[in-house]
């Protein structure tokens, strides 16, 4: 079994903007239906709380979610709610090795005075 890695190169003006249902659309590659559907299943969440999908706004971080939900989804055929816990799990990994990282640089302060 092999795996692709792929970059992702996203160029923007203000990092800190957002992006429209449609940009994040363009940007993902994907349909409109498909980020509503990520959206009802809590897998990337509008920075703005409106009902109305016209109105809503997407950050960076709803971008690389919607683009890690894609690969898991094409690579490994995970649904909709597979996709959410996954997505959850993984930052749980990512925010626990920064913390086993962050206590070996304290401990390692401790033990070299």
């Amino acid at each position: 079994m092999t795996t692709r890695d792929t970059i992702i190169t996203v160029e923007l003006d203000d990092p800190a903007g957002t992006f429209t249902l449609r940009e994040i659309c363009e940007r993902g590659e994907c349909h409109a239906e498909f980020v509503i559907k990520l959206v009802s299943y809590g897998v990337i969440s509008p920075v703005n709380d409106t009902p109305d999908t016209g109105d809503w706004a997407f950050d960076l971080q709803a971008l690389a979610r919607l683009r890690k939900a894609q690969r898991l989804q094409r690579d490994l055929k995970i649904n909709l709610p597979g996709l959410a816990m996954s997505l959850d799990l993984l930052d749980e990994v990512r925010d626990m090795r920064r913390e086993v990282d962050r206590l070996n640089r304290l401990l390692a302060h401790f033990i070299a005075d």
